[in-house]
């Protein structure tokens, strides 16, 4: 018979349509190929039959707690809920000699997500129920049955929520009850041969759609996918293989050698909590690595990639046999561990040693239980790239970087594809941001083809990495997926694609690539900026708890080098660290969470304190056990205070209540104060030693040697109806709505208020972005705010010690704002504690301070270091950073000048020319419609200092604002009375030559209780020649990673000279360079 000619190149879109709709699930279904990809469908009795026990309230029982209960008969169309509990089926399925010869699959779609398990309590596979791409219901009971198949019988765990969780988040609060169907649970066999012309077609007809009409290889796809339309019957299944013909030719056609390679890798990337809790994750784990080992066993050359290591804990804690699968397939190179970290942590918030502990935690895992380290740092799906972690990345003994997430930029394209990464101490990492510009790709011929498209730096590198697989929720790669990527392994008209380890990727890049171009600093991502105010109190917590586990380190290797009967606690801060780190996942940090992430936030922060508390008291009993606690005694004539920083420092601390009286009545008059407001005895801790203690007396601190000593006021003004706070440094005018309209130093002769300016402006801003409600903040924000001016202040403290004024601000019907600000005698530093009862919808509030001073450039801290960001905005790229993150400050300076803007807990910083913001509340309503209502407390401060940053004490004054000195609860009578010396009276270390260096972490090292690792950094940016001494027990000193292994030294260099007797270790340091000491007794 002969056939009239198509013309299809004439009708080219027309050719197009059919085909789709020969391959797709529409209104032809009944006679296009979808209608016969089916042998045979059974469900109900006797093939199926469903039992249920529905677990009470939100309990994930266990396997083995499940299996014992009773069950009920289950039926289809019955609905399950509410959400976020548990269903369990007992299933028991019967094949019938229909299905002989055949494949059989057991297909169950409950609408939401579920588990097989074995009658024998092992994991088999996930399921993804409901609509969408990542639907997946489908489980292999065998791939040719008997004509006299046994009765098999399994489990189903129902968890009711879907893939993203309870639904849109945009719309509807998370915690709202929804009711998930079970729509089948049938018995099903495919005809094989028409699955795979099926899964031809989606290639060919794919190239045909995206391959450039100017190219032959597009009209040879779309002529052969016509043809294929053209040979095939569906009432005729012998039509199947001529159609399958004309399809292995055209795969016949190979790719040259020059085409681009592609690397495959399959992941699921699993957000460690964000639409669902922690709770669920443990699940989600389960059931998409589960489901990823059914298919290394079917596809021999899948390789699949799975990082996070807090994940992997988690399932060798509740899924054992499933955690000794995934060992055996690491060792055959199929399942691979990669990442480096604890989880797929945030890089703006967390502080330096966070992230060392990240990849602390997560190499050593990787180290224990798969025999390796990973050496590529796997961060697909974080809000931004902090400038030093190139350095800390490469002290983890990984070399290499991968993330994608800069390809969602708002404002400009990132400009490169593969680079060296370079940091703020000059490390570097070869970087790889995939140009598919995704991390759950679906193996199709136009991705690819994006690979190449996108890909920016051809000129030097021939080759790109490719994820694929559903992810955020899991799932991971599908069967289709992977039968797609067989037929484009090497077809003309494609980039040439393997599956392949990330790391041949990367080894390939470093052997054969040419003048790869370099990219220094930071990677900032345009886009998210709100992440660094959303879910206030969770930051505060997580800076405080940072700093306590610092202390209990510290004090804690104290106490063991004092008796090493002490047992440190290193297992339980472990624990500690791990669970600071899991908080530090980043949907959680940067507050884009739903509010049940936040509800279990909140406990594991409250068992964070709790225990470090109590390992904190445990190491000073064990340090000051043989002093009597402090109580009131007529021997009771003074305390101690304890300094963690590594600086000598006076502090303005309280007096134990105990002592108060004797204070009070002993103490010259200027050096103490009786609070108005609640009775407290302040007075002066004067130089106390850094690592050290001092006792504090009445009698023998007067002026500390110091005539000039004058006392700080306050007083209303007469002439202007504000108020005026003053000590010997500055006088800080303050008008009725807590404004600074004037900041004058004394010694330097200067105002620090611009004309017609003022300082802690509380200005709120409509806060309404594109998209993304808590991850967000809109350039246009800026256009629309107004500065709140409803304030009414009164003189709190007079003196002589601290002076401060008390404010009242209505921010709205709705919302009121308390502050104190004080200003002591011996600082220049003005204080702002305050208070906000916070009610608002899409609202942000902001302090903002205008100074006389001009710079291009504003310096923030970053981790062990500080970033310099543009004032102005020049180009795209300077006002895409019109929000930015810094810890502890951000600096204005210029010449012989400068401001720091303090913080105890706040990420979200700006400047503007001579204008400075803090970012201090927001309120969006998705996920979390609860985000930041309630009360907050959060403390900021002004820090003015003579000389620009890098000659100014920044650095350590913001540590001491986040650091108190701690008043020890002993009584140091007996010592006095003694002549006994305080111990720590003489500090623990000492460091000296080196004012820009800054001894961070003290630690017991973790393989050796005999060592402890010491950890310091350079701060400004420069050059350093430090000495560091230490009292601790030591015979020597090497310099380690942050792994703790031992590095090469170059002693000609001079890097690390150790002298014994004095147990001193000379150290250099580069700009910026972190340095980990191991000292051995």
């Amino acid at each position: 018979m002969e056939h009239h000619p198509s013309y299809l190149q004439k009708h080219a879109s027309i050719t197009r349509s059919r085909i789709n709709n020969f391959i797709n699930d529409n209104q032809w279904r009944d006679v296009n190929l979808k209608s016969v990809i089916e042998y045979l469908r059974l469900s109900g009795e006797p093939h199926v039959s469903l039992e249920v026990w529905s677990a009470p309230g939100q309990d994930r029982p266990t396997f083995e707690h499940a299996a014992k209960q009773k069950y009920r008969p289950a039926r289809i169309g019955e609905s399950f809920g509410p959400s976020w509990t548990t269903h369990w089926f007992r299933v028991t399925v019967n094949i019938p000699k229909d299905f002989a010869g055949r494949g059989v699959r057991f297909e169950m779609d409950t609408s939401s997500e579920a588990m097989i398990w074995s009658v024998d309590g092992d994991p088999i596979m996930g399921l993804t129920g409901g609509g969408g791409r990542e639907r997946h219901i489908d489980y292999l009971l065998t791939e040719k049955a008997s004509p006299h198949e046994k009765q098999r019988q399994f489990y189903v765990e129902m968890a009711c929520n879907d893939l993203f969780g309870n639904g849109d988040y945009h719309q509807h609060p998370q915690d709202r009850n929804i009711y998930y169907r079970v729509n089948s649970a049938d018995l099903l066999s495919h005809n094989e041969p028409v699955l795979a012309l099926y899964y031809d077609l989606q290639v060919i007809n794919d190239m045909a759609n995206r391959i450039s009409e100017e190219s032959p290889r597009s009209w040879q796809a779309l002529a052969a996918a016509n043809a294929i339309v053209n040979v095939f019957e569906h009432t005729d299944l012998s039509t199947v293989e001529p159609a399958r013909e004309i399809a292995r030719q055209f795969f016949k056609a190979q790719g040259g050698d020059s085409n681009h390679q592609v690397y495959a890798i399959g992941n699921c990337h699993i957000d460690t909590a964000w639409l669902w809790p922690f709770a669920e994750t443990k699940r989600k784990a389960a059931r998409s690595w589960s489901t990823q080992l059914q298919l290394m066993d079917v596809y021999p050359e899948y390789k699949f990639a799975a990082s996070q290591v807090q994940q992997f804990e988690w399932l060798r804690e509740n899924y054992p046999s499933l955690f000794t699968r995934i060992q055996d397939k690491a060792k055959t190179g199929q399942f691979i561990p990669i990442g480096a970290t604890w989880v797929e942590c945030d890089c703006n918030m967390p502080s330096g040693e966070s992230l060392v502990r990240q990849f602390l935690l997560g190499q050593r895992f990787f180290k224990e239980h798969f025999g390796e380290i990973s050496d590529v740092f796997w961060l697909p799906d974080t809000f931004g790239y902090a400038s030093q972690l190139p350095q800390i990345v490469r002290l983890a003994g990984a070399k290499y970087f991968f993330t994608q997430k800069l390809s969602w930029n708002s404002m400009n394209r990132f400009p490169n594809t593969t680079f060296r990464w370079v940091g703020l101490d000059g490390s570097h990492v070869l970087t790889h941001m995939a140009p598919a510009n995704t991390y759950a790709a679906q193996c199709t011929p136009g991705e690819l083809m994006d690979s190449v498209k996108r890909h920016k730096d051809l000129a030097y590198t021939n080759e790109s990495l490719y994820l694929f697989g559903n992810g955020d929720g899991g799932g991971g790669p599908l069967r289709d997926m992977l039968e797609r990527l067989r037929r484009m392994e090497n077809l003309d008209g494609l980039p040439k694609v393997k599956q392949a380890h990330p790391r041949e990727f990367y080894e390939h890049v470093e052997s054969t690539a040419k003048d790869l171009v370099a990219w220094k600093g930071e990677l900032y991502f345009e886009l998210h900026r709100g992440t660094y105010t959303s879910q206030s109190n969770n930051k505060l917590w997580n800076r405080q708890s940072e700093f306590i586990l610092r202390d209990v380190e510290l004090l804690s290797t104290i106490a063991h080098s004092k008796d090493t009967k002490f047992g440190y606690p290193a297992d339980e801060l472990t624990r500690l660290w791990k669970l600071v780190c899991l908080n530090q996942f980043h949907d959680v940090i940067p507050g884009s969470s739903i509010n049940m992430v936040y509800r279990d936030s909140d406990k594991i922060y409250k068992d964070i304190f709790a225990s470090a508390d109590k390992l904190r008291q445990r190491a000073l009993d064990a340090i000051y056990g043989e002093l009597p606690p402090l109580t009131a005694t007529p021997e009771g004539t003074g305390f101690a205070v304890l300094n963690t920083t590594s600086w000598m420092r006076t502090s303005i601390v309280a007096v134990p209540a105990p002592l108060s009286p004797v204070f009070a009545t002993q103490a010259d008059s200027s050096l103490v104060q009786v609070c108005k407001e609640d009775g407290v005895v302040l007075t002066v801790a004067a130089n106390v030693p850094g690592f050290g203690a001092q006792i504090v007396k009445p009698s023998t601190h007067l002026h500390n040697g110091n005539a000039q000593f004058v006392p700080a006021r306050v007083y209303a003004s007469e002439t202007s109806g504000s108020f005026v706070l003053e000590n010997r440094h500055v006088r800080v005018v303050i008008d009725n709505n807590g404004r600074i309209t004037s900041y004058y130093d004394h010694a330097e002769k200067r105002e620090l208020v611009a004309a017609g300016a003022a300082g802690n402006v509380f200005e709120l801003y409509d806060d309404v972005p594109d998209y993304w409600d808590a991850w967000d903040i809109e350039v246009y924000s800026l256009e629309k705010y107004h500065a709140l001016d409803s304030g009414d202040i009164t003189i709190g403290e007079e003196g002589p010690l601290v002076a401060s004024l008390q404010l009242r601000m209505s921010i709205s019907e709705c919302s009121t704002l308390t502050q104190k600000i004080s200003l002591s005698a011996i600082s220049t530093r003005l204080d702002f504690d305050t208070n906000v009862d916070w009610h608002e919808n899409r609202k942000c509030l902001k302090a903002a301070f205008t100074w006389d001073i001009r710079s291009d450039l504003a310096t923030y801290e970053t981790q062990f270091g500080v970033v310099q960001r543009p004032t102005h905005r020049n180009t795209s790229w300077d006002i895409a950073k019109f929000e930015v993150c810094a810890h502890k400050f951000a600096d204005l300076s210029e010449f012989g000048y400068g401001v720091a803007l303090l913080n105890d807990c706040k990420y979200g910083h700006a400047t503007l020319e001579n204008k400075m913001t803090l970012s201090l509340l927001r309120a969006p309503k998705a996920p979390d419609e609860h985000c930041d209502m309630g009360h907050h407390q959060f403390r900021y401060a002004v820090y003015p200092h003579a000389g620009s940053f890098n000659e100014s004490n920044v650095v350590q004054e913001a540590y001491q604002f986040n650091v108190p000195l701690q008043v020890l609860p002993i009584n140091p009578s007996s010592l006095l009375a003694e002549g006994r010396e305080l111990p720590l009276g003489q500090p623990c270390f000492s460091i000296s030559g080196a004012r820009n260096v800054v001894l961070d972490t003290v630690k017991l090292a973790e393989d050796d209780k005999t060592s402890y690792i010491v950890r310091m950094y350079e701060a400004y940016g420069g050059h350093a020649r430090a000495l560091l001494t230490t009292r601790l027990p030591a015979s020597s000193a090497h310099k380690v990673n942050i792994l703790e292994e031992r590095m090469c030294e170059d002693d000609s260099n001079g890097e690390l000279s150790w002298l014994s007797r004095s147990k001193t270790v000379e150290v250099v340091f580069k700009p910026f360079e972190i340095v980990t000491l191991k000292f051995t007794s």
